[in-house]
Order: C-alpha cells, then sequence, then structure tokens
C-alpha cells in the first residue's frame, strides 16, 4: 500500500483552500446575513399576497 501511495504523490489538504478564501476581504456592499434573509422572506411575501391581489 505505501508503494501506491507514494506513487500517486501527496493529497492536497482539505480545507486549508477554503480558510484561505474566507480570510481575503473583498470590495463591495457588506450586508449582514440576518437582513438579507429578511429581505428574501419580505420579497417572498410581497410577490405571493401580489399574486393573491
Amino acid at each position: 500500500m505505501s508503494r501506491k501511495r507514494k506513487e500517486q504523490g501527496p493529497m492536497p489538504a482539505g480545507s486549508a483552500g477554503l480558510l484561505r478564501f474566507f480570510e481575503e476581504e473583498t470590495e463591495g456592499v457588506k450586508i449582514r446575513p440576518e437582513l438579507l434573509m429578511v429581505a428574501a422572506i419580505s420579497l417572498i411575501v410581497v410577490s405571493v399576497l401580489a399574486k393573491l391581489f
């Protein structure tokens, strides 16, 4: 087994890329997740009410 493992090479770290991705700051509008959820639910409710009336 160890010979087969050596031929394939080492496996990359599983979460190293994700941690680096979330540490990076990006430019743009920053919205809290709670506010985004409230806005989405409000839009759904308004569209359902508009379809009923």
